[in-house]
């Protein structure tokens, strides 16, 4: 795949997961709770509080969509962030067989996020992203440099 292809489905997966953070993902705990939704009892504070990270993290995917390579950072925290919570909640849901739904619900849609996006995902930071702060400069500042 040429960059410019993969930098055109980049963009494009950028927004259709961001639409599906912002839009998608609170009706799907309606429609399918059994596979997306943890709390089945009355109102769930915990569900608002995820609602409102994964909608926000939407907004932020699609503004990434404009230019993915100054966002790189952005877009490799969505891939490992999926997998982490994709991963302790299928630990969970072998663990509850009430929440075994989960397995063919809210798991493998974060899987399938984060495959697509490390797929597409630039492999350099542009000269750009690099003089703006590109993420390998910012741990570099933080861990500390190996140079004198």
């Amino acid at each position: 795949m040429s960059e410019s292809t993969r930098t055109t489905a980049l963009r494009i997966a950028l927004v259709v997961i961001g639409a599906i953070f912002v839009v998608a993902v609170w009706p799907l705990t309606h429609l399918w709770p059994s596979g997306w939704r943890w709390h089945d009892d009355g109102r769930s504070l915990y569900l608002e509080m995820i609602l409102g990270i994964y909608a926000t993290l939407g907004i932020f995917l699609m503004i990434a969509s404009r230019d993915p390579r100054r966002h790189r950072s952005l877009i490799w925290f969505t891939v490992w962030s999926s997998l982490v919570h994709a991963g302790i909640m299928a630990v969970q849901s072998v663990q509850d067989h009430h929440h075994m739904g989960h397995l063919a619900g809210d798991v493998p849609a974060l899987v399938l996020v984060a495959g697509v996006l490390a797929a597409l995902a630039p492999r350099r930071p542009s000269a750009a992203a690099t003089d703006e702060g590109d993420s390998n400069r910012t741990l570099t500042a933080v861990v500390g440099s190996s140079r004198p």
